[in-house]
């Protein structure tokens, strides 16, 4: 049978806390095997390091998984994506909405 995933167990915990206000923090890491630390900052609202997106990045994720495909496109027909190319890309989209271009500033 396949294990659990970390982050599933921790949001088990997390719904377990939640429906059953007898059960402890400590007696839920016990029962559901996750770290202490982990599911306190859980409890006081910090997300998930995927869940996260860079506070520094100025393309929102689907703008990046949009160059990402540009680029794959380009090698798939045997074009080398240059990176002078893919900053282009970049600062063309961030200009749509009146963005900072990527770079040092």
């Amino acid at each position: 049978m396949a294990q659990p995933s970390k982050e599933s167990q921790i949001n088990l915990a997390l719904q377990a806390i939640q429906t059953d206000p007898k059960l402890s923090s400590r007696r839920a890491v016990k029962i559901f095997n996750v770290p202490l630390s982990t599911l306190l900052n859980r409890m006081k609202g910090k997300r998930a390091r995927q869940d996260t997106h860079s506070a520094s990045s100025q393309l929102t994720k689907l703008e990046e998984d949009a160059i990402v495909k540009y680029v794959i496109d380009l090698d798939s027909r045997g074009f080398a994506p240059r990176l002078n190319d893919v900053e282009d890309m970049a600062n063309n989209i961030l200009a749509a909405r009146d963005a900072l271009h990527v770079g040092t500033h």
